[in-house]
């Protein structure tokens, strides 16, 4: 089955990005394909690079930079929730006139096409987070 993954809310401000992940890898474990992960809303804190939660805690971004980099997932973050939340990339930063970057290694800015095609191209979308 092709699944694509909705993530609305942030790493550390509600269990869906958590479940999210262990969604991911349980469906990637048993064969599954996954199009697609979408972040949008708060669900975009999920892809900065300057999360640092403490030592005994979970990283969840690093968590799914690794499982994205393993199984060669598209990782996407909402371009225009991102620049509310100040998650750029190069190309963001340029246009924006900001002097860094923070997005997290594996993820990458689009648009909410990138969701309407994941729609469009999985059997299934789940969505973590209201």
């Amino acid at each position: 089955m092709i699944l694509s993954i909705l993530v609305n809310e942030g790493p550390y401000t509600h269990q869906a990005s958590d479940s999210a992940y262990q969604f991911a890898a349980a469906a990637l474990a048993k064969g599954h394909e996954i199009f697609r992960v979408f972040f949008y809303h708060d669900g975009v804190n999920n892809g900065t690079r300057l999360t640092t939660p403490p030592q005994d805690d979970r990283n969840i971004v690093s968590r799914w930079s690794k499982l994205g980099e393993e199984h060669k997932l598209d990782l996407v973050v909402c371009v225009a929730a991102a620049q509310r939340r100040g998650i750029v990339d190069e190309g963001e930063a340029r246009r924006n006139g900001k002097d860094a970057t923070n997005l997290a290694p594996g993820f990458r800015i689009s648009g909410l096409g990138q969701l309407i095609e994941a729609g469009i191209q999985s059997d299934r979308t789940v969505t973590f987070g209201d």
